[in-house]
């Protein structure tokens, strides 16, 4: 009648190191350079460089990002970033700030966040991409110029 249930066995190992923080730059703290790697950062104080991250990038409501390029699995923002933004995911918590443009697979965000920047949809997972469009904006010409992409002119309607 009172049998204990057995329980279902689960081996859950910890998260993935990409789904977990890792290190913490912590308030009152102001960090510039490069931060590249796998894993997780939370920002609470200000960060100045370039992120490029395997894993979870965190701004938290006092952190400050000010960058060219956040490039993550993911990018949760509750501060104000002043970059870029290109994610699998991207989520712009209710005290979230970004000016800057945001490529990503999933997009969501809170009311009362904030976006001054133009919003890209992607249907495949953008970190993973051998991105042969991010080697072609490198390339130059012969003459020191970096190579501009073709336009492809604008099919117009015929006016009859």
């Amino acid at each position: 009648m009172f049998r204990k249930q057995k329980e279902p066995t689960h081996d859950q190992g910890p998260a993935p190191i990409q789904s977990r923080v890792t290190s913490i730059l912590g308030e009152g703290t102001h960090w510039k350079g490069e931060l590249t790697g796998k894993g997780g950062v939370r920002i609470e104080g200000l960060f100045e460089g370039k992120i490029d991250l395997e894993g979870l990038v965190i701004v938290g409501r006092i952190g400050r990002v000010e960058s060219d390029l956040i490039k993550a699995d993911t990018v949760i923002v509750g501060g104000s970033v002043r970059s870029d933004i290109k994610a699998n995911r991207v989520e712009i918590r209710s005290t979230g700030r970004v000016w800057g443009n945001v490529t990503a697979v999933r997009f969501s965000t809170e009311e009362g966040a904030y976006l001054r920047g133009k919003i890209q949809m992607e249907e495949e997972n953008l970190v993973e991409m051998n991105s042969e469009e991010d080697l072609s904006d490198h390339e130059e010409s012969a003459d020191g110029e970096k190579a501009k992409p073709e336009l492809k002119p604008k099919k117009s309607a015929k006016r009859g």
